[in-house]
C-alpha cells in the first residue's frame, strides 16, 4: 500500500477549521494540551495535519504516541514532534498538562533558507530523563521558549505576529539541536497487513457509525475474528474496537455541539440514536459532562 493510499482514509484535522476558527489561516497555532484534550480527548484517534508540523510537550506521566507505523513510549516531561502530514495517534495521562504547537511547513522552509540543519522530516520523541548535561541546557531553553510562546499568544501586543514567529524559529532551532541525540524511546514496526485491516475497519466505521453496527457486523465484513481485530486495534490505535467506534460517535457529537445550532436531541437523532435520553447518557458516560454542559463550555 502506497503512502498516498494509506492517507486517503485518515482524517485530516485543520485546527483553524475543526477546532478554533479564529485562526483559520494562521501559520502558527498554540494551545494548552489540557484545552485540546477537552475537545479531542486524551486518547486521540489516528489523524494527520496536512502541511502542518505538530509539537507536543507533556509535563508528566506515561505517554504513548503512534506515528506512522511506529510506536513511541516515554515518561514525561517529554517532547514529541510529528512531521507534516504524517498519520499519528496518542494517549496521555488524564492529569497531564503541557503545550501543543502546530506550525505550517512554510516556517520550516524559512529555516532551510537560513542554513539551519533540517531535522523535521522525521518523527522525534525525547524524554527529559534521558538527556545528558549539555542536552538538559537545550531542554530548559525549549521549555522557556514554549512558555514565552504561550504568553505571547494570549496577548495582543504590537508586533505580536513577528514576536511569535521569532520565538517559533528559536524553538525549532533548539529542537534541531536536541534531535542530534534522540531519546531511547521504544519503537516497533506495525505489520502492513494490519494497517490494511485497520484502514478497512476505519472506512466501515465512517460508513456505518450512524447505524450503530454491532462489533460482529464489522468483523463479518472484514473477515476477521473479534480477537484478531482487537489485537490490530490495540497495536495501531492503542484502543479496543468498541472504544474506537464510540470515540468516533463522541467526536462527531462534539463537532455538532460546537459548530451547529442543532438541539441536543436533534444531534442524537442525526447520529443514529432513536432515544434522546440514551444519547444523553452515552455522551455523559464517555465525556463526564452532559452535552449541554459541553456546548456551554465551548461557547
Amino acid at each position: 500500500m502506497s503512502t498516498s493510499e494509506q492517507r486517503e482514509w485518515i482524517p485530516n484535522i485543520i485546527l483553524g477549521q475543526d477546532y478554533d476558527r479564529r485562526y483559520i489561516d494562521d501559520p502558527i497555532h498554540y494551545d494548552a494540551l489540557e484545552n485540546l484534550a477537552v475537545f479531542f480527548g486524551r486518547d486521540m484517534p489516528v489523524h494527520r495535519h496536512a502541511q502542518y508540523l505538530q509539537l507536543h510537550y507533556i509535563d508528566r506521566g506515561d505517554l504513548c504516541f503512534h506515528i506512522d507505523d511506529k510506536i513511541y513510549q516515554a515518561q514525561g516531561p517529554a517532547l514529541v514532534l510529528t512531521p507534516p502530514s504524517v498519520p499519528h495517534s496518542f494517549l496521555t495521562r488524564d492529569d497531564a498538562c503541557g503545550h501543543v504547537l502546530t506550525l505550517h511547513q512554510s516556517l520550516l522552509w524559512q529555516l532551510l533558507k537560513s542554513g539551519v540543519k533540517h531535522e523535521y522530516e522525521h518523527e522525534v520523541c525525547i524524554s527529559f530523563n534521558d538527556l545528558n548535561e549539555q542536552e538538559t541546557r537545550h531542554w530548559h531553553t525549549l521549555v522557556e521558549t514554549l512558555e514565552n510562546i504561550r504568553d505571547e499568544w494570549q496577548q495582543s501586543d504590537p508586533s505580536r505576529d513577528l514576536a511569535l514567529q521569532t520565538l517559533v524559529i528559536l524553538l525549532l532551532i533548539t529542537v534541531s539541536r536536541l534531535t542530534q541525540a534522540r531519546a531511547q524511546s521504544t519503537s516497533v514496526n506495525v505489520n502492513i497487513d494490519d494497517l490494511q485491516s485497520f484502514r478497512m475497519f476505519s472506512n466501515l466505521i465512517q460508513d456505518h457509525y450512524r447505524e450503530h453496527w454491532q462489533l460482529t457486523e464489522y468483523t463479518r465484513s472484514l473477515g476477521l475474528s473479534e480477537s484478531r481485530l482487537h489485537l490490530i486495534c490495540r497495536r495501531i490505535a492503542n484502543r479496543s474496537p468498541k472504544k474506537i467506534i464510540h470515540d468516533h460517535l463522541i467526536q462527531e457529537a462534539k463537532r455538532l455541539l460546537t459548530f451547529s445550532d442543532l438541539s441536543c436531541s436533534d444531534i442524537g437523532y442525526q447520529l443514529g440514536f432513536s432515544d434522546p435520553a440514551y444519547f444523553a447518557r452515552f455522551f455523559k458516560r464517555h465525556t463526564g459532562v452532559t452535552s449541554q454542559q459541553f456546548r456551554q463550555q465551548q461557547r
